[in-house]
């Protein structure tokens, strides 16, 4: 069963599939150390990463198990990150949340208004229940955005992976159907 992969909007942000021609964004983002600082991999150094990400995308799509959205400023196309809803299962109803952005973009609500964008669309289109994310414990930043789309810290996973060499814990988070609150300002795909 395939799955679709949406376009959306928002007020600042359009999200969009991917496409081969974002692969040097993709490959400048996912190199920079400070970005993947709570990364459970190292920064790349290869640019055929890009190419072998950009393949996955493809095969979520195809395999219907997830969706992977570039996410850029609608005014001007600029390129910001990433948002990605995998790991959908539709007998149980559940997927899971993640996102990567690049520094310009930390600090001005792109992950939260992009996050939001893409769980309004996957609860009215994919009937899900249950939405579960993780985040490193040490990764505040992304906490407080997991934390105003309502998500619920669920729990630690002690010693789950290992970052930079250093053994890390995560946060799971979990934002169930009823706990989910549509914003005020809808998001459309055309």
């Amino acid at each position: 069963m395939s799955l679709p992969t949406p376009t959306l909007h928002t007020a600042r942000l359009r999200l969009r599939p991917f496409d081969d021609t974002d692969a040097d964004d993709l490959f400048a983002l996912h190199s920079d150390a400070e970005v993947l600082r709570y990364w459970d991999s190292p920064p790349w150094t290869e640019p055929a990463r890009a190419e072998r990400f950009l393949a996955v995308c493809r095969q979520l799509a195809e395999e219907g198990t997830g969706a992977r959205l570039v996410v850029e400023h609608a005014s001007d196309g600029a390129f910001l990150g990433w948002c990605t809803l995998n790991r959908w299962n539709p007998d149980f109803r559940s997927a899971s949340l993640g996102y990567c952005f690049g520094k310009a973009a930390w600090g001005h609500g792109y992950a939260t208004e992009a996050a939001r964008a893409l769980l309004e669309w996957a609860y009215a289109t994919l009937d899900l229940n249950r939405v579960q994310a993780e985040a490193d414990t040490r990764n505040a930043a992304s906490a407080r955005v997991l934390e105003k789309l309502g998500f619920v810290r669920e729990g630690t996973l002690r010693e789950d992976c290992v970052v930079n060499g250093d053994v890390s814990d995560s946060w799971v988070y979990g934002l169930l159907r009823g706990e989910w609150q549509t914003p005020s300002e809808p998001t459309s795909a055309p």
